[in-house]
Parts: structure tokens; sequence; C-alpha cells
């Protein structure tokens, strides 16, 4: 079992910037997917960027050139830079594992939440 837990989240203008940690309490496998889902109020929640352990990064479109993720197996934590925030990235973040398990079924473990809203 995997216990995820976010920090960094808060209130910014637009234009700023905010670093979101996540550290995970529990083995983390060389296998395991990290990444970043927000979810705007009223709205589902998406994925912003994922990285595996090889180092491959995935960034959704809308952050591409603002956002950078980063992991540290050592450490057992994935962060999310944030540049340049407008107020549409206003929403709570999410920290995720996702984990194939041996017999071809996968798992999800989620962190608790930080809410990052941008606004003047």
């Amino acid at each position: 079992h995997v216990q995820l837990v976010e920090s960094g989240g808060g209130l910014v203008q637009p234009g700023g910037s905010l670093r979101l940690s996540c550290v995970a309490s529990g083995n983390i496998l060389s296998g395991d997917v990290m990444g970043w889902y927000r979810q705007p109020v009223g709205k589902q929640r998406e994925l912003v960027a994922q990285i595996s352990s090889g180092g491959n990064t995935w960034l959704e479109s809308d952050v591409k050139g603002r956002f950078t993720i980063s992991r540290d197996d050592a450490k057992a934590t994935v962060s999310l830079q944030m540049y340049g925030l407008l107020p549409e990235d206003t929403a709570v973040y999410y920290c995720n594992v996702w984990r194939q398990m041996t017999d071809g079924s996968n798992i999800n473990y989620w962190g608790q939440g930080t809410q990052v809203t941008v606004s003047s």
C-alpha cells in the first residue's frame, strides 16, 4: 500500500509560480508511473503530467512549456513545478501513483489533494 501526501499549494497571482511536492510512504516500485491530476470546481479530474521511472514524461497540452514534472525515487517524491500560472489552472491538484500488478490489473493511489488558486 502507498500513501501520498501533497504540499505546496496556495494562492498565487496570474503569472506566478508554485511548486507542488508529493511524498510517498510505502515502496515505490520501478514500474510505477507517478503523476499529477487536477480537478477544477464543477469539472472532472484530468491528468496534468506523468513521469515514468525511466524519466519519460507526458504533459497535458495546455501546460506544456509552463509546467515540469520530476521524481526522485530515492526520496519517493514527485514534484510539479508550475510557471506562468493562469486563472484556469485553479483546481485541486492530486498526486497519483499508477501501478501495474503481476496479474495484469492495475491500481491507482491518490493523495488528499492540494488547492491551487490563481487570482489577482
